[in-house]
């Protein structure tokens, strides 16, 4: 039986873990197209990306080495949507180009999980066959940006204000993974969820 691609869409506020449910999918089979780790690569040193952002923002978003200084820079736009809006102009074609390059390098009949953190903010779910949610209580988010990440709690809360609200993503979600229990209780819900998508990529 010719099988197709099956096009998911993984995504979760920040602090919902849904970095840890994309490695276990990989690690159960799924081409993972991390659309976050391609932001980074779009405005490495060199990359024409970087020097848009810096001809929008300042040489001061820079690091002494060159580099973006990606805190210093969100401090910045998650506190002016419209500077947000400059930025996401700039980064989100270059992300969307390198994202249709790898997805022409996957098999054709292969599970390829496309991990993008702002998909219900861009209204992107019709783009995939499945969408999952990784799904936290906002407090639970917050707690664990200040408390693992270190994250000082008012740049915790501006960068939840500034995404889709729990219920905005809970609406678009064909399958929800809740991550606010043990490691092992993630584990076995990414069983069932894995199980499921063979079964859809297989009808």
């Amino acid at each position: 039986m010719l099988r197709l691609m099956l096009k998911v869409g993984l995504t979760g506020g920040i602090g919902s873990g849904k970095s840890e449910v994309s490695r276990r999918l990989s690690a159960r089979g799924a081409v993972v197209i991390d659309a976050d780790k391609i932001a980074r690569e779009v405005v490495e040193p060199g990359t024409g990306g970087l020097a848009r952002i810096v001809a929008l923002f300042g040489p001061g978003v820079l690091r002494e080495d060159g580099s973006l200084d990606r805190e210093g820079l969100g401090s910045i736009v998650f506190a002016d949507s419209d500077k947000l809006a400059s930025l996401n102009a700039v980064v989100h074609p270059l992300v969307g180009a390198r994202v249709a390059e790898l997805q022409s390098q996957a098999d054709k009949d292969a599970i390829v999980v496309y991990d993008v953190p702002l998909l219900a903010e861009n209204n992107l779910a019709p783009m995939y066959d499945v969408v999952i949610v990784v799904d936290a209580a906002d407090e639970t988010r917050l707690d664990r940006l200040v408390r693992l990440r270190g994250m000082a709690e008012g740049d915790a809360r501006a960068r939840l204000a500034a995404q889709a609200s729990r219920e905005d993503r809970l609406r678009i979600a064909d399958v929800v993974v809740p991550n606010e229990g043990s490691l092992k209780e993630l584990e076995a819900r990414v069983d069932e969820v894995w199980a499921e998508l063979v079964a859809r990529a297989d009808a």
